[in-house]
């Protein structure tokens, strides 16, 4: 991960800096009025973030977790664990690593892998004994592994919003009853829409996922999205993202230091009781 990091930035500093210019993807000046927040690209999973045709994208970020009051269950922990639901505190650090590419003006792939370092003190009240599920439990190692495809149906016009959809894998990359990463397949398939407009850009979005593990449908990740560019070098971002009754508040900033590079600062607060109580992240993204 420091590797991919001091690349990026070699990679800045060998093909130039430009502090007059917004990052490619930015650069925005002759554009429609609706497009100055976000340029031509197609929507990506990060937040704020557009993809154009031919645009690699390497974005290597950290991100951190911290939840006083983690929902868990013994039995999806340890054999023969009682099923019902406690509240424990919950601590982790992940190193992630998103790769993505524009195909076509329209078409966009992409692929996120995580390296991840959990805690979990169990709650007091749970009555799982020690010898099964200790009042600590730490892990680490392989995350999520996930790829996305993601494909703009219609371009916002006069009269209409922009649409685009996505579908997601989730790779199955642990056993049963571990604390990190995903034992089997889950798929996500998702619809959005986002519209330019003199204070900014709204966009919402709403999916569905099937887990396969557990053979079920459920509503997946939904949004309320705001995105503004203040300057040829910051944007903003502020949303409402949630999957069922874990809903969370979300801000970021947006240096575009460079055609090629740009920051992300970006942080979460839960707002309902099961959401995580804060997880900031920063990142570069660097563009080749």
């Amino acid at each position: 991960m420091k590797s991919l990091v001091l690349a990026g930035v070699a990679l800045v500093v060998l093909t130039g800096t430009s502090f007059a210019q917004p990052h490619a993807h930015l650069d925005t000046g002759h554009l429609d009025p609706r497009l100055r927040d976000r340029g031509v690209g197609v929507p990506v999973s990060l937040f704020g973030t557009y993809i154009q045709k031919g645009q690699f994208f390497i974005y290597p970020f950290f991100e951190y977790y911290y939840d006083t009051n983690a929902e868990y269950s013994p039995s999806e922990l340890v054999p023969n664990g009682d099923p019902l639901d406690y509240e424990g505190k919950y601590t982790a650090t992940e190193e992630l690593l998103f790769l993505g590419y524009g195909v076509t003006d329209n078409l966009a792939l992409e692929f996120e892998a995580a390296i991840i370092q959990t805690r979990l003190e169990k709650s007091s009240s749970d009555p799982t004994p020690d010898s099964q599920l200790p009042d600590v439990r730490e892990e680490d190692g392989l995350g999520d592994v996930e790829g996305q495809i993601r494909y703009r149906f219609l371009r916002e016009t006069d009269s209409r919003p922009e649409m685009f959809s996505y579908f997601e894998t989730v790779f199955p990359t642990a056993d049963d009853f571990s604390l990190i990463g995903t034992s089997d397949y889950e798929f996500k398939l998702g619809v959005g829409f986002l519209r330019g407009w003199s204070f900014g850009t709204m966009t919402a979005r709403i999916s569905g996922a099937y887990v396969m593990d557990e053979d079920a449908f459920e509503l997946g990740e939904c949004s309320l999205e705001y995105l503004r560019r203040l300057s040829a070098q910051w944007r903003v971002y502020g949303g409402f993202e949630g999957t069922q009754d874990e809903v969370e508040f979300l801000t970021e900033a947006q240096w575009h230091f460079s055609r090629r590079a740009f920051v992300k600062l970006n942080t979460s607060f839960g707002v309902t009781s099961k959401a995580t109580d804060w997880a900031p992240e920063v990142g570069l993204l660097i563009t080749l």
